[in-house]
């Protein structure tokens, strides 16, 4: 069945942006964003998009909202909010091709920079970020949220990336138009690029490291657990000490110049890559 991604229309379709949020991430009403706000950013340079079946009777199965905001330096940005699928539509690209719909709208307002926040540790979210769209990352938040009211979510600090996807850039640019892998992590680790922080294997679940290498050189690769979400669901304690450790690690990166600008995969590992003193073209 084909999905259609186009911007959401009337009343019943702004409702059905509070259902996907229901449906996608079991929230209480209270976490939801209403369909009143929604209508008021569209209608104020804001942007809601939805992810509709090509049927007689077109279901929302994915949305976008974002609106106008400030950057650091006093310029005009676009604050990517949320976006979500249902679990059943997941894996369709939906969520690529929304973030290029607001690409494309955000570029016709003449508006350079879009930002957003995720988990790190979230790296299927990671993957689409950085390596598919070409958005980049040095700004690390502590509990940016507060305790999260879902269920399993509360015991666990809210630490995320606030990523960067400057639109306009080469680097996007180059992201967003192919499908081939810019670096293969293998070739990195042969070309000497080190793994600051290589996981113990010997469990089930990856566990950090007590040895950490020297952050040095140009670039270097930190390594996440490939399976957060079954840790959390199963481990909370080990899923604190995740965040701990990538939290200390991507701090004392970024504020040595690292900036996160790619994830990587070889099958196994699970890695971001970091560049000194990278800079956008």
């Amino acid at each position: 069945m084909a999905i259609i991604i186009r911007p959401v229309q009337g009343h019943a379709q702004y409702r059905a942006v509070e259902q996907v949020q229901r449906d996608a991430w079991s929230m209480e009403d209270i976490e939801i964003v209403p369909s009143t706000l929604l209508v008021t950013a569209h209608k104020n340079g804001g942007l809601v998009v939805g992810a509709f079946t090509d049927d007689a009777e077109p279901q929302m199965v994915g949305f976008l909202f974002g609106f106008p905001g400030l950057h650091s330096d006093g310029t005009i940005k676009h604050c990517s909010h949320q976006m979500g699928v249902l679990p059943a539509y997941r894996d369709q690209r939906l969520g690529q091709r929304m973030k290029l719909a607001q690409r494309e709208y955000v570029q016709q307002q003449g508006i350079g920079l879009i930002t957003w926040t995720f988990d790190p540790l979230e790296s299927r979210n990671g993957n689409l970020n950085l390596h598919k769209l070409g958005a980049i990352c040095n700004t690390y938040i502590i509990d940016a949220y507060g305790p999260m009211r879902r269920a399993g979510f509360a015991e666990l600090p809210s630490d995320r990336f606030q990523v960067e996807w400057h639109i306009n850039s080469l680097h996007v640019a180059a992201r967003v138009a192919t499908t081939a892998d810019a670096l293969a992590l293998q070739s990195l680790l042969e070309a000497g690029v080190p793994i600051i922080n290589p996981p113990d294997t010997r469990n089930t679940f990856l566990r950090p490291t007590d040895s950490l290498q020297t952050l040095a050189g140009d670039r270097l690769l930190v390594a996440v657990p490939p399976n957060f979400q079954s840790i959390r669901n199963t481990d909370i304690g080990l899923a604190r000490a995740w965040r701990q450790h990538t939290r200390y690690l991507f701090q004392v990166a970024f504020m040595a110049g690292y900036t996160a600008i790619d994830l990587l995969s070889d099958g196994v590992q699970i890695c971001y890559l970091l560049e000194k003193d990278w800079r956008l073209v």
